[in-house]
Order: structure tokens, then C-alpha cells, then sequence
């Protein structure tokens, strides 16, 4: 991930990046953007958590605060109701982080504490090129060894099948 220019939250806020960029204590920072497995998976979560829980709102890369000086963009990002604001202020229900084939692990670990530290319930890290799946919680990442990965109450869950279909 490479580091972009230093500018007021206001300016980051007002401004439109293509593709969208992160706001990490100002600097605007880079984000590594998804090759064809990335986008693949990305689709398959707003496709299955769409069609299978018509209730859930289902945000693809939405600027979501984290901390006072530091916005996110999840690659998903799920709400029990639609928040009704152009910024996610709150805490979603779930935030889904797909790895690309450049990102440094401890960048996506810093990110993932990010969004405990604001309360978000459920983190999901997707591996496409290994087909693997972790839940983030208690500082601690965890491999799905069963079919499906799931949120706590209430449950959302995707079958790792559907979840890698196409890879």
C-alpha cells in the first residue's frame, strides 16, 4: 500500500477519489485494488448475503470511520438497517476484507483491529488465492475449518463453496 498526500479530514471527506482511498490520520493512503480473484470474491458476498438475507443491507467499498482521524473502505460491509448517511459513522455488523496479492499482513491486522476497536461484531478476512477463510476476534484471527462461514446473532452465513465459485 503506498502512502498518498496529507490533507484536512474535510478535504478527504469532500473529495472523490478514483479509486476510492483511505484516510489514515491525514494522509490519504492508496489502496491496493482487487485483481480478478479479489473482485470475484467480492461479488460472490454481495451476491449470497443479498439473495440469501434480503433484510441485510449490503455496502461494496463504502467509507466507514474507524478511529476520529482514520476512514476504512471495506470490501463489504454489512448494516441491519440502512444508516442513511453518505459516511458509515457506526459500527456495521460485519466487515468483510478481501486479501489482494499485494497486501502486507500487518496492514490488513491494523485494519482489522480498527474495526473491533469501534465494535464492529463480525470480521471476516477472505484469502481468494489460498480459498480460505478467518473470522478476526480478540485480537486473534481464526481459519474456518468447517463448510461455512457465519456471523454471530443474527446469522449470516455463506457456504465456502459459494463463497470461492469461479476461483
Amino acid at each position: 500500500m503506498s502512502v498518498g498526500t496529507m490533507v484536512t479530514l474535510e478535504e478527504y471527506l469532500h473529495t472523490a477519489y478514483s479509486p476510492d482511498r483511505e484516510y489514515v490520520d491525514g494522509v490519504v493512503v492508496e489502496r491496493n485494488v482487487g485483481e480478478r480473484p479479489h473482485s470475484l470474491v467480492q461479488s460472490n458476498v454481495l451476491f449470497a448475503i443479498r439473495l440469501h438475507y434480503p433484510d441485510a443491507w449490503v455496502w461494496p467499498e463504502w467509507r466507514s470511520r474507524t478511529l476520529k482521524t482514520r476512514f476504512r473502505i471495506p470490501d463489504v460491509c454489512v448494516t441491519l438497517e440502512d444508516p442513511g448517511t453518505d459516511v458509515l459513522e457506526e459500527a456495521p455488523f460485519l466487515a468483510v476484507e478481501i486479501l489482494s496479492k499485494r497486501d502486507e499482513m500487518s496492514e490488513v491486522l491494523e485494519k482489522l483491529e480498527e474495526y473491533a476497536s469501534v465494535g464492529v461484531a463480525n470480521i471476516w478476512l477472505i484469502d481468494p488465492r489460498r480459498k480460505k477463510a478467518f473470522t478476526f476476534a480478540e485480537h486473534c484471527l481464526e481459519e474456518v475449518t468447517g463448510a461455512a462461514i457465519a456471523t454471530s446473532a443474527p446469522v449470516i452465513q455463506i457456504d465456502l463453496e459459494e463463497l470461492f465459485r469461479g476461483l
